[in-house]
């Protein structure tokens, strides 16, 4: 296999490079992120969608102004060096644009509205700060406490709790539906601001957590909303679109 780089004496090879990927655990990710990006291609392609030659063009120009290419030789010469021939760079530049054109069908402004209007209650969100504990006995002490004080919350975490969040309070911040275990979520996104929850108990019994709603917030179509949405949109876009192939690993 060819060779890619050399440190003194040391050769390091693809094969190399790729066993290091693997015993990384870096190369599954990167052979889903190109399968994705496959599927986004074969279904643009599959509905007629193409790269014309101007944005090609374009993107081409952008390339080369990022990797400072100024001259046809500089070009040539890169690409050269790098193993990677010019038709190679135009199929590549093609099924990035019909990548792009393909995701904006899929996360337009109507969909990202119609997806808001059907799940809205998704997007709510509640502030929370916590308290862990080892053992249920304190647990149910640190409780009793806070129900005849529940403004001594700040100083229950830092007198006791056993989490990182101890060092800013206990505070956890910003928590989506269906962040959260089913219980401990039911229980938040039903309470009002001020309850204190809990204990909650680990699956192994291993620590005991006790929660303050903080802030609850009724889900708004602004903009982490709407990236939020874009993501979902685009991962059951493809979820169902992998449905489609045969896909093997080899």
């Amino acid at each position: 296999m060819k060779d890619i780089v050399k440190i003194d004496d040391e050769t390091i090879s693809v094969e190399s490079f790729m066993s290091t990927l693997k015993l990384s655990g870096r190369f599954d990710g990167l052979i889903e992120d190109m399968l994705r990006d496959k599927l986004i291609v074969h279904a643009a392609k599959k509905q007629g969608i193409e790269a014309d030659i101007e944005a090609v063009q374009e993107k081409s120009e952008q390339y080369r102004r990022v990797m400072g290419l100024h001259r046809a030789k500089d070009t040539i010469e890169h690409f050269d060096r790098i193993g990677v021939s010019l038709d190679d760079f135009e199929a590549f530049l093609s099924d990035s644009i019909c990548q792009e054109k393909m995701m904006a069908q899929v996360q337009s402004d109507a969909a990202v509205e119609e997806y808001f209007r059907l799940h809205s209650p998704r997007f709510d969100s509640v502030e929370v700060s916590h308290i862990v504990l080892d053992t249920e006995g304190k647990a149910r002490e640190v409780i009793s406490i806070l129900e005849d004080d529940p403004d001594a919350f700040a100083e229950m975490v830092a007198d006791y709790s056993e989490a990182e969040t101890r060092e800013n309070g206990g505070k956890i911040g910003k928590v989506l539906r269906g962040s959260l275990s089913g219980e401990v979520e039911s229980k938040l996104f039903n309470a009002s601001e001020g309850d204190i929850l809990g204990p909650f108990s680990s699956g192994d019994g291993s620590r005991f957590e006790i929660f303050s709603v903080d802030v609850m917030t009724t889900a708004e179509l602004n903009e982490e909303t709407r990236a939020e949405i874009k993501r979902l949109l685009k991962d059951e876009w493809l979820a169902a679109r992998a449905k489609e192939h045969h896909i093997e690993a080899l």
